[in-house]
């Protein structure tokens, strides 16, 4: 299994029998992106999926100081602007994968969401199966304020609010609270400061309580009936 108490340069990992913590830790940035935060949160996650058969069941992924995640680092955006254009895909290459291992996940991921979730930040909440939110969080798909489109996690996010609520959200990247985003599906949970960690282990608690195979059944579920024809969705729910 992995190590119980795993630490990366911008990535920390602790293990508590079942349950996996992960935490983004650049909290000077407010746990802004850059390619080192991208790799190492990609690579926790890898490393976790081979800790399922140890027996995790539940992965709670955070950040620590302010705020959840603001998104990519102003620093590494100008330096990509250098980059040549196969150069810039590989880095949105890089981006993607780290959303699919998270989205792909065989145990479920809680998302502990305080301070702003914005652009890629938000993108993390769209490939968390439950979504809790402190009730003062910001949110937005911020990426047209700055020039770019909002591309990379537009998958996950158009599978988690819809077209309707991305046409209003990614044509502005206006900021919007936990009202808006519960309305929207983005978020599951809210709470207050004092609750919010007594709500996350409430949703752990809730995952441990059902059945582990179960559980990433429903997962596969999930990702896969969408995708299907209704004839085959009929043979694999069958």
């Amino acid at each position: 299994m992995m190590s119980r108490d795993a630490a990366f340069e911008t990535v920390k990992v602790t293990t508590d029998g079942t349950v996996a913590r992960v935490a983004l830790s650049r909290p000077e940035v407010h746990n802004a992106f850059n390619a080192t935060l991208i790799r190492e949160l990609r690579e926790a996650f890898r490393a976790l999926r081979t800790d399922v058969d140890g027996g995790l069941r539940v992965i709670v992924l955070t950040g620590e100081g302010r705020s959840f995640c603001a998104g990519a680092d102003v620093h590494w955006m100008q330096e990509s602007r250098s980059f040549t254009v196969d150069e810039n895909r590989a880095d949105a290459a890089r981006m993607a994968d780290l959303l699919d291992t998270i989205d792909g996940s065989p145990v479920p991921v809680i998302a502990r969401i305080h301070g702003s979730a914005l652009g890629g930040g938000a993108g993390l909440a769209a490939v968390s199966d439950i979504v809790i939110a402190e009730d003062k969080s910001v949110f937005a798909f911020s990426e047209v304020k700055l020039g770019i489109a909002p591309a990379v996690i537009s998958p996950y996010v158009l599978a988690k609010i819809g077209r309707s609520h991305a046409r209003a959200l990614f044509l502005t990247g206006e900021r919007f609270g936990v009202e808006r985003a519960m309305q929207i599906g983005l978020v599951h949970v809210t709470a207050g400061e004092a609750d919010l960690n007594a709500e996350v282990e409430n949703a752990v608690s809730q995952v441990l309580s059902a059945s582990p195979a179960a559980v990433t059944r429903a997962k596969d579920l999930i990702a896969r009936v969408p995708l299907l024809e209704r004839s085959e969705a009929r043979t694999l729910t069958v």
